[in-house]
């Protein structure tokens, strides 16, 4: 009975959170943003189906990903993390739509006109997206921990990272419908390179509501700081 008490009462507060603009607008901004359409599966059936990238190298792509991940974390710490949460999201967003028509040059096989084996390219083709892809989530991170409240932080962050995958898995599901309606198959390509423009271009829909989210930065010690009220405060100080 205990048990259910407390279970009950961590619901309350966790749906009282989700009432409070100041999490549910930034929540609605982070479902606009990972909800936006991938060709990744497709791409996938490219690397393995035409290009014939054998299973040895996809583990090898993957050991690189993950380092490349670890180098986002380190950028992002090192140089990024005092940038406003808008103005990182809006250049992360703008620089993954640019940078994600790469796999463009893979598809119209240019890179060996350009004298790169396919293997190589992909290889750092991969190393650069990831690592602006892990510099786009540290700050999904970063929100997620400063908006939860006191009383009901695991709870609220869990419940964050589940709306983030659940939004993920969307994306993914949209993709497919974009893939299936292009005619793209694990064996017809045709339509590729259209299927990579338009999923990537999808991801500037999200630009628009970035009003949505809080003008914050961290600063050297990992402290919020509210851009906004201190923009205010110097200008009060420079009338004053």
């Amino acid at each position: 009975v205990g048990a259910w008490k407390q279970l009950r009462g961590q619901g309350s507060l966790l749906v009282d959170a989700f009432k409070d603009k100041a999490i549910l607008l930034p929540v609605l901004f982070l479902v606009l943003w990972q909800a936006t359409p991938t060709s990744g599966s497709a791409l996938f059936y490219f690397e393995t189906n035409e290009l014939k990238f054998e299973p040895e190298f996809l583990g090898r792509l993957s050991l690189v990903s993950s380092l490349a991940s670890l180098a986002g974390v380190v950028v992002y710490d090192q140089k990024l993390k005092q940038v406003p949460l808008r103005t990182l999201f809006k250049w992360t967003c703008i620089a993954g739509v640019v940078l994600g028509m790469t796999p463009l040059v893979l598809t119209s096989h240019l890179n060996r006109a350009m004298g790169l084996p396919d293997q190589l390219f992909a290889l750092g083709d991969d190393v650069v997206l990831t690592v602006l892809g892990q510099i786009a989530f540290m700050p999904v991170l970063v929100l997620g921990a400063n908006i939860c409240p006191p009383g009901v932080e695991a709870s609220l962050y869990a419940a964050l990272m589940s709306v983030n995958n659940l939004s993920g898995g969307l994306g993914s599901i949209l993709g497919g419908l974009a893939t299936k309606a292009l005619g793209v198959t694990e064996s017809n390509f045709d339509n590729l390179g259209l299927l990579v423009v338009l999923t990537n271009l999808s991801g500037l829909l999200p630009l628009p509501f970035l009003f949505l989210l809080p003008e914050q930065a961290t600063d050297e010690d990992g402290n919020v700081i509210d851009v906004e009220a201190e923009s205010l405060g110097v200008s009060e100080e420079e009338k004053g």
